[in-house]
């Protein structure tokens, strides 16, 4: 079924998974058969997938879901080499891969290649064998990761879907953004200004997210402007269990807020939800190292319009230039851009990363981690700048310790 409308899970939630196979092997016929209708373009024409395709959906009984159809990992050319790459990028975010290939025929060198992959990845994969109508013998059993099916004729394609739901990791669900840190009648403070960046009309996702799971953890959301923040807490009868801002109005919200008042960012909090934190604030500490002409990477999740202040480009290299006393050498990504070379950068600023999933934003840690450049997040640098970085991460005492060594 498809899934795209405004109350949908958002693709940073949902269980990604990859369809990866050789040219004609029935691909997006078999996604086809799957979500019962027509999301991928069919054709005998070999190659006919040209780049990876995205589609949110509800997958039984997995649920929400994120398939990605991606081009034969055999295509030619200097334009498949190409398409190639970017299929085998998409590696870098799905939690689960099927490998289509067609019944009967024995593994190539390439598919083989992506059987590595997946193990060296820790992706759990399921061989599907498609196209076992056009076999001569009887068909083999399945096994707990190889299953026969037929696109055309929806054989066992029910099963499909039983299998791939049986090979998801666990425990994804136990993730929260903020709901483990308040209790039930708790009230949270949001800042949320309202700037030229905001989106017309609607809160942009870290802010739905978050306004969702103190919901769900039964406390009481109060969304207020920055310059509202201290006529609010001067009228709230029990104090704020917690302040969540933007991190763009860190020193504003951090001056109204009393010190016994816990204050953190939306950026924090995704940051440790992404499973980023740690890191974060270990990287920090080489913005103190930052000379003239170093080279400073800041990596945005989505590709959003910019603005004429926008954050990233913009008011973070200002602010680290007015910290630093330097001039530093800036580059920008966004969306599912990422170097794979990141030696010439001294250091790595990345946004809250809401728009990627969990193991997309630890790929990108740990190409970092494993060329030894350093890599923080928007908020932990802007609180860094700020003077205020212990204050905003005193909800973690794990993360004040990293900070006094």
């Amino acid at each position: 079924m498809n899934d795209t409308g405004l109350n949908a899970t958002p693709q940073a939630n949902r269980v990604h998974i990859g369809f990866f196979g050789l040219r004609n092997t029935g691909k997006s016929s078999l996604l086809n058969a799957i979500a019962g209708q027509d999301l991928a373009i069919v054709s005998e024409i070999k190659g006919t997938t040209t780049d990876p395709v995205f589609k949110a959906m509800e997958l039984l009984p997995l649920g929400p879901v994120v398939i990605i159809d991606t081009p034969g990992i055999d295509d030619e050319g200097e334009l498949g080499a190409e398409r190639v790459r970017r299929a085998k990028r998409v590696m870098n975010r799905i939690d689960a891969a099927v490998l289509v290939t067609t019944a009967g025929t024995t593994a190539t060198a390439a598919e083989e290649e992506l059987v590595q992959i997946f193990k060296e990845k820790n992706i759990p994969c399921l061989l599907v064998r498609n196209k076992s109508d056009l076999l001569n013998a009887p068909e083999p059993p399945d096994t707990g990761t190889e299953i026969y099916v037929s696109a055309k004729t929806g054989h066992k394609i029910k099963a499909l879907k039983e299998k791939i739901a049986a090979i998801i990791p666990a425990g994804r669900e136990t993730l929260r953004i903020v709901g483990d840190l308040i209790s039930p009648s708790d009230t949270v403070i949001l800042v949320i200004p309202i700037d030229k960046a905001a989106p017309k009309g609607r809160l942009i996702l870290p802010q739905q997210q978050t306004i969702r799971d103190i919901l769900e953890a039964d406390a009481s959301a109060l969304i207020v402007k920055e310059h509202e923040l201290k006529y609010a807490l001067e009228n709230l009868i029990k104090k704020p269990r917690l302040v969540i801002t933007d991190s763009q109005v860190f020193a504003k919200v951090s001056a109204d807020v009393a010190p016994d008042i816990p204050l953190t960012s939306f950026s924090i909090l995704f940051a440790r939800y992404k499973g980023c934190l740690d890191p974060a604030v270990r990287g920090v500490k080489q913005l103190d190292k930052i000379k003239d002409g170093d080279k400073i990477l800041i990596c945005e999740g989505c590709s959003h319009h910019r603005q004429c202040d926008d954050i990233g480009t913009v008011k973070i290299p200002r602010w680290i230039r007015e910290y630093t006393g330097k001039t530093p050498d800036f580059s920008f990504t966004a969306g599912s851009d990422f170097p794979a070379d990141l030696t010439p950068f001294k250091l790595i600023i990345h946004c809250g990363a809401c728009m990627l999933n969990e193991r997309e934003m630890r790929f990108r840690e740990k190409s970092a981690e494993d060329q030894h450049i350093p890599m923080t997040n928007y908020g932990i640098l802007i609180a860094q700048i700020q003077g205020i970085l212990k204050r905003s991460v005193s909800l973690f005492p794990h993360i004040l310790m990293e900070l006094e060594d």
